[in-house]
């Protein structure tokens, strides 16, 4: 029993064993691609797990109402400044002379002045917010005296079509009173 030699000499055992070798090589290779290199000693791993990751959402919240607030407060000043700016008029070389003899009894009365505009166009805010609030309260009782009364109306006529005889039928007049109702609203929208 003589065994027939392949093309390649009788040895395609070896380059086949070879070629899976290979195939092992190179599916290891691109699993490494994939994931970004080899994997991680079980040191690194258990560090990794431990350090926390920096997100804290309580923490991520604290620091956007912080911002939120110093950008308020920057706008704040900004616009008293501007007004400032703008409620005082540039000195020119008259006004140099009557601002030298201005007493700063006279500057503190500006300052007031500035104060009490402010102090009214901030009531006059608050006011206009306090009126926004009540109209939307009065829009939600309005909506909830609504809700509650359709939801009596369903109660009422849900209890009406529910009615049995006492042999177990339905009561039939409230249905077709029911019925009725319907096409007597769409024979009104119609017209």
């Amino acid at each position: 029993m003589h065994k027939q030699a392949n093309r390649d000499g009788g040895y395609g055992w070896r380059q086949k064993a070879a070629s899976v070798a290979h195939g092992k090589d190179r599916l290891r290779k691109s699993n490494e691609q994939r994931l970004g290199g080899k994997g991680l000693s079980l040191e690194a791993f258990g560090n990794a797990k431990s350090r926390s990751s920096g997100y804290n959402p309580g923490l991520i919240k604290k620091q956007r109402e912080f911002y939120k607030n110093a950008k308020l407060v920057n706008k704040y000043k900004k616009a008293v400044k501007q007004q400032n700016i703008s409620s005082q008029h540039l000195p020119t070389t008259l006004d140099d002379k009557e601002d030298q003899t201005e007493n700063p009894q006279m500057q503190s009365k500006t300052k007031k002045k500035i104060f009490r505009s402010l102090k009214e166009e901030y009531d006059k805010k608050h006011a206009e917010d306090e009126k926004a609030r009540i109209e939307r309260e009065a829009i939600i009782q309005a909506k909830n005296e609504e809700r509650a009364k359709n939801e009596a109306k369903r109660k009422a006529q849900k209890e009406k079509m529910f009615k049995k005889t006492r042999f177990g039928q339905p009561v039939m007049k409230y249905r077709i009173e029911h019925i009725l109702e319907g096409l007597l609203e769409s024979s009104k929208k119609q017209t």
